[in-house]
């Protein structure tokens, strides 16, 4: 059953942070289309308005702006929550380790007074954005969530501080937390500008606009590239999870493992282009290999997600060749 197919309670109330972000502001229209009221909170500071524009009309949308390392402003945007979907968080390895006491904030602190705020709120269901990052130097494939690393940047040590914080919150104040590891999320509404933007999108951009992108290394890394609907359904499936599977970590992806040349190879082909690209530096942080084992996602959260890496990647072409 795909998440379009998933229900809540009439009246049900969503939080999502982050809304106006690439991930945010897909699962905020998922969830209007099921009629549950949502609220976004997001400060803009690297989320974008034109994202929840088309959401401002909808009765059932309500636009906070505020930032989550205020615990105020969390306490009051989680009052009378139902869910929450916690995506507000700064991303990009680079920039962590140019960064580092910045990422320390709004990811540890940030992310602390949300769970704190939906503690003392009473909020049902905490589903967290966590990242593949935090497999750090472990080089088994596929990655089990038992068999994290250590970190190879800041970026991920925050995401690994805020599984120990999910854990405990879980453990010591019954908050029912859901850490969701994400994949190398990659489709609409990612943004393909900026010296940070992922790969995916800013391939195509390029490509598009006749320019010769650059490959970080020799191409041959690999990734499970993992299509938004899936993160959306990982998000909508936690928030439905039973109690006895919070306060755990699970890994949302494709379950597949695509190398950064092959990728690069499909995108070219899907638009019609020939162009050669050049290979820059590793860049520092980098994990190597990446590929999710989704079994215990499967098996506690029932996530069977829909969509591959082939049907994903020709969906978010299309989507960039019209919005681009």
């Amino acid at each position: 059953m795909s998440y379009e197919q998933l229900t809540f309670p009439e009246g049900s109330t969503f939080l999502v942070t982050g809304g106006a972000g690439f991930i945010g502001c897909n699962i905020t229209e998922a969830l209007l289309k099921k009629g549950c009221k949502v609220r976004v909170l997001d400060n803009l500071s690297t989320g974008h308005i034109e994202n929840i524009n088309p959401f401002m009309d909808d009765p059932n949308f309500t636009f906070i702006k505020d930032d989550i390392r205020d615990l105020e402003a969390c306490m009051r945007a989680t009052d009378g929550v139902d869910y929450v979907c916690h995506e507000a968080a700064w991303g990009s390895v680079p920039r962590s380790i140019e960064m580092p006491l910045l990422y320390e904030d709004i990811n540890i602190r940030g992310t602390l007074n949300m769970m704190e705020a939906s503690r003392q709120n009473g909020v049902k269901r905490f589903a967290y954005a966590c990242s593949s990052s935090v497999y750090g130097d472990s080089t088994v494939l596929p990655k089990r969530e038992d068999q994290e690393g250590n970190p190879l940047s800041p970026y991920a040590l925050t995401k690994q501080t805020n599984e120990k914080y999910g854990m405990l919150y879980k453990k010591l104040y019954g908050l029912n937390t859901y850490g969701l590891s994400y994949f190398n999320v990659f489709g609409r509404h990612q943004d393909p500008n900026g010296a940070y933007a992922a790969v995916i999108p800013k391939f195509i951009k390029q490509l598009l606009n006749g320019e010769r992108p650059t490959i970080n290394g020799d191409g041959r890394q690999s990734r499970d590239f993992t299509y938004i609907d899936n993160v959306i359904e990982g998000n909508l499936r936690a928030c439905l999870a039973p109690e006895d599977a919070a306060g755990e970590m699970y890994n949302i992806g494709a379950g597949g493992r695509e190398y950064l040349i092959d990728v690069y190879n499909n995108i070219c082909e899907a638009l019609g282009v020939d162009v050669e690209p050049i290979f820059g530096p590793a860049r520092a942080g980098d994990i190597r290999d990446s590929n999710a084992d989704i079994s215990k996602a499967r098996q506690k959260l029932g996530y069977d997600p829909s969509y591959d890496f082939a049907k994903g990647i020709k969906l978010a072409i299309e989507w960039y060749k019209e919005n681009l």
